[in-house]
């Protein structure tokens, strides 16, 4: 296939702006139809759920269409399909119920690579069960998390590994299938940080042996909410906190509170988006998401190729993150200037940029980085186009150019 970018950019208002918004990695941008969706269902009228009149009755296939849309996009069954606000709130949802199971002497492991959300919700959960937390590390010059480490960091008292499917940082993408494995002969659960990972190609869940799957559709043209995908048999053994009356069924009885039913219509439409990115698949929605994600991680895949390579060659501009298998994000600095100011600089030149940790607290430890202010981060998603990367590099040119000139 190839891209029909200019498609793609229309069904985006906001891209009208004339900014160039490499900004993905923190959420991206909402089409026209996803609006559409969440506007449409608040004017069709919404009760809330279990009623017997025609808006509670819409809220329920909301609902329902949520977790079927989810599970499509994933590769899961809709009745494992967790709803919640964020991955960060799940997640601690979810190690709230884990760990009741563990005890003292019992191990995690979770990784230096992650965002904080798939680290602290776990040591936190260790501390109060008296487990003990062990550390995947990565190599700060590749950006890499080997997976073979994992071998000599299991045992039979591992309960847990949390791990990240893609680095928010520096985009790298470990081998958690080979993780994962490695965690199950040993008879531990696995969790799966694909909020990352998800907006850049097809996900399988079975294939990657996670256990849960944690993803947040703002990050791939959605609103504002969270899923963790996992086996219906798996959560039928696990007990959350809830209320009394609240329902017994699962996922359900994980969901605390009422659900945002007009978002999840968006959440319904941002999967279709997705799956219509390449107009020329066709089948189920789960065959057409795999085919238009297989040719938009080929797209991006190109496109942040010529990101990269033009950082690199700007003198004066430090790069961070080499690992051969990465999603199409990076971070950076300029000598002679904080990341703040970088990207502040990028914003007066219309080009929109993040910079700091962006919660990856113990990577930019790692990369030595942390203390003094992070970096500047960019990255591509499936709207931005060559004459964003070409902005981006231009601007980032003409400021490391400033700097040497001082």
């Amino acid at each position: 296939m190839t891209v029909d970018i200019e498609r793609i950019r229309s069904s985006y208002r906001a891209l009208g702006d004339g900014y160039a918004y490499l900004d993905g990695a923190a959420g991206t941008q909402t089409p026209s139809s996803v609006v559409e969706a969440i506007s449409g269902a608040y004017l069709a009228g919404l009760g809330n759920q279990g009623g017997v009149f025609p808006a509670s009755r819409r809220s329920d296939e909301i609902v329902s269409a949520c977790r079927h849309a989810l599970a499509d996009l994933v590769g899961g069954e809709p009745s494992g399909v967790i709803l919640g606000p964020n991955m960060t709130t799940l997640t601690y949802r979810l190690a709230e119920t884990l760990s009741r199971n563990w005890a003292h002497g019992d191990e995690v492991i979770v990784s230096r690579l992650d965002h904080d959300a798939n680290v602290r919700p776990w040591v936190q959960a260790a501390a109060r069960a008296g487990a003990v937390v062990r550390w995947a590390e990565v190599d700060a010059s590749s950006g890499e998390l080997a997976a073979r480490q994992y071998e000599e960091l299991l045992s039979e008292h591992t309960r847990l590994v949390a791990v990240t499917a893609a680095s928010n940082l520096i985009g790298t993408r470990p081998d958690v299938a080979a993780i994962a494995l490695s965690a199950h002969e040993v008879g531990a659960l696995t969790y799966v940080d694909g909020v990352h990972a998800t907006p850049h190609g097809p996900v399988q869940v079975a294939a990657l042996a996670a256990d849960f799957y944690a993803t947040s559709a703002y990050k791939w043209s959605g609103p504002h909410v969270g899923a963790v995908i996992a086996s219906p048999g798996l959560l039928e053994t696990l007990h959350p906190d809830k209320l009394a009356p609240a329902p017994e069924s699962d996922p359900c009885r994980f969901e605390r509170g009422t659900l945002p039913f007009a978002d999840l219509a968006g959440v319904v439409a941002a999967v279709e988006h997705l799956a219509s990115l390449d107009p020329a698949a066709t089948g189920s929605r789960r065959e057409r998401i795999l085919t238009s994600m297989t040719a938009i991680e080929e797209y991006e895949t190109a496109l942040f190729e010529s990101l990269v390579a033009g950082l690199e060659a700007i003198e004066g501009v430090i790069t961070y993150g080499k690992a051969p298998d990465r999603a199409p994000t990076t971070c950076f600095n300029i000598s002679g200037l904080s990341p703040h100011d970088v990207a502040e600089e990028l914003a007066r030149r219309r080009v929109n940029v993040w910079s700091g940790d962006n919660y990856a607290w113990e990577l930019a430890g790692v990369l030595g980085i942390r203390d003094s202010g992070g970096a500047v981060r960019a990255g591509v998603v499936h709207y931005n186009d060559q004459s964003d990367v070409d902005r981006l590099l231009e601007a980032v040119t003409e400021i490391a150019a400033s700097v040497r000139l001082a």
